[in-house]
């Protein structure tokens, strides 16, 4: 997977589409991925407690994605070998990813999911094409990509260390890598759209009395 920017471009299937020849666009498909429209952003201290506890595991998930990209720099930079350093920013994000993760996900996807996707639905914010598809989709699609994307760099971790071919293991190393970065880069995108665009949208869509259901 070629890595691009995602500050430049977002390289993610857009979802959110109001038509190519229309002008409105959606906040979760701005032209800067990191400059949501008309979506005004909710200081932390005013979220809902539901809401806090999932930017809170952002926060626990943000630290190991920085130290997961530190480990996979310093093994590129050491030509694809590892050493104790590496080994733990590795495994560290693998734990991390197979324990805590699902369990944040099925708090969006049981809970607030289905409801703010409703509410979006009833204001007007969805596909131009099809009005059952939503911002929300957006955010499911992506846990399962990244899950995927995931599991794909375990398994070319596990092919490489295998090979005895030096050239073979270090391209398969080098995929890898390159479907790690994009890991980072899809997943800090992401956090930032969820804390500064359905977040919000659920603090003005949904009544507290809802949000104090999830808890």
């Amino acid at each position: 997977m070629q890595k691009k920017s995602i500050q430049n471009k977002d390289s993610l299937k857009r979802f959110v589409d109001k038509g190519i020849n229309e002008k409105e666009l959606s906040p979760f498909d701005p032209p800067d991925a990191y400059n949501p429209l008309n979506i005004e952003t909710i200081p932390y201290e005013k979220m809902h407690p539901f809401l806090k506890e999932l930017i809170d595991e952002h926060k626990n998930f943000a630290e190991v994605l920085s130290k997961f990209e530190t480990a996979l720099m310093n093994w590129k930079n050491n030509n694809w070998i590892f050493n104790d350093e590496i080994d733990i920013g590795l495994k560290q994000f693998f734990n991390f990813f197979d324990e805590k993760v699902p369990l944040h996900n099925q708090k969006e996807e049981k809970k607030l999911f289905p409801l703010l996707h409703k509410k979006l639905i009833e204001i007007g914010e969805h596909n131009s094409v099809d009005s059952s598809i939503t911002g929300i989709n957006l955010m499911e699609d992506e846990h399962l990509k990244v899950a995927q994307a995931v599991a794909i760099v375990f398994n070319f971790l596990e092919l490489g260390s295998q090979l005895p071919d030096k050239r073979s293991r270090e391209i398969t190393f080098e995929l890898a890598y390159e479907q790690g970065m994009a890991i980072i880069e899809t997943m800090k995108l992401h956090i930032f759209r969820e804390e500064n665009i359905l977040f919000p949208q659920a603090m003005k869509l949904l009544s507290k009395e809802k949000l104090d259901d999830f808890n």
